[in-house]
């Protein structure tokens, strides 16, 4: 039986929290679950499987799962600590911008991310080219810095079940998939136009070499017999890209965007392969 106070910690851009619903109609049975772009995790929680792997690209961001796992009681002690001021919230952003960034102490880290996350503007994570948190402060009132209950429910979701947390290439994460195995891709999306705004989640760029390169990765699942879903923008290249793939529209909403007139209903795809046991 699922939990329901175990769901995102995080607000993360292109998180499906919204699309929940949608999804769930295409998940189906399955021995263990794949997700190799992590993110927030909002499937990852509605589904809550007993045995998964689950990986992101995002450093920090899987440092995140592992100290949630690991040593929750000391992250919750660490983000107590935590001030919704301007001037402090500037400091602990400098932090990936001192040479002595890497002597933080795994805690330290992921309480920064959760604190920054929570504080900064429209809840966007986004680093430049060197792999710096960049955004600015969000201003807001009395932001939830510290969610006690739900992290500490994560925690308990976390080790009460087989979770193995990976911080590798998608690729790489799915190479122990096999026949009965279900893999659900949800990676950075290709933009709507070619002045699509683009907003980097880490140091690595999602291009459309990448994004070939995924769907050679789910041509080779397809053909060890694993169930795979894929999320992705509805564009003209990503419907040539999966063309031999059963490709359904969803509409979704996307909240967290600086562009404020970028927010809003927008058309996504659910790639879908014919390996699935479900009706």
């Amino acid at each position: 039986m699922s939990n329901y106070l175990v769901k995102p910690f995080l607000k993360w851009a292109g998180g499906k929290r919204q699309l929940i619903k949608e999804i769930k109609n295409y998940i189906p049975k399955y021995t263990t679950y794949y997700e190799p772009f992590l993110g927030g995790g909002a499937i990852l929680f509605a589904l809550q499987p007993k045995q998964a792997v689950i990986n992101d690209s995002n450093e920090e961001l899987i440092n995140c799962y592992r100290v949630i796992k690991d040593s929750v009681e000391a992250l919750i002690e660490d983000l107590r600590k935590h001030k919704n001021e301007s001037e402090y919230y500037y400091d602990i952003r400098q932090w990936d911008r001192n040479y002595d960034y890497e002597k933080k102490s795994s805690v330290e880290r992921a309480s920064r991310l959760i604190f920054l996350n929570k504080t900064c503007y429209n809840g966007l994570f986004r680093v430049n080219s060197q792999g710096q948190f960049n955004v600015p402060f969000g201003k807001y009132k009395n932001p939830n810095i510290l969610e006690e209950s739900l992290l500490i429910s994560i925690h308990h979701y976390l080790n009460n079940n087989k979770i193995e947390i990976l911080n590798t290439d998608f690729k790489e994460a799915v190479k122990t998939a096999k026949q009965g195995d279900f893999v659900y891709f949800d990676p950075p999306y290709d933009p709507l136009s070619d002045t699509a705004y683009f907003t980097a989640y880490d140091i690595n760029c999602f291009n459309q070499d990448e994004q070939k390169r995924l769907k050679l990765t789910v041509d080779d699942l397809t053909r060890r017999k694993c169930q795979v879903l894929l999320s992705n923008a509805d564009t003209p290249f990503i419907r040539e890209l999966y063309k031999d793939y059963k490709i359904v529209t969803v509409s979704a909403s996307r909240f967290i965007n600086s562009n404020k007139f970028k927010r809003g209903k927008v058309n996504e795809v659910l790639v879908i392969n014919d390996h699935y046991t479900n009706s």
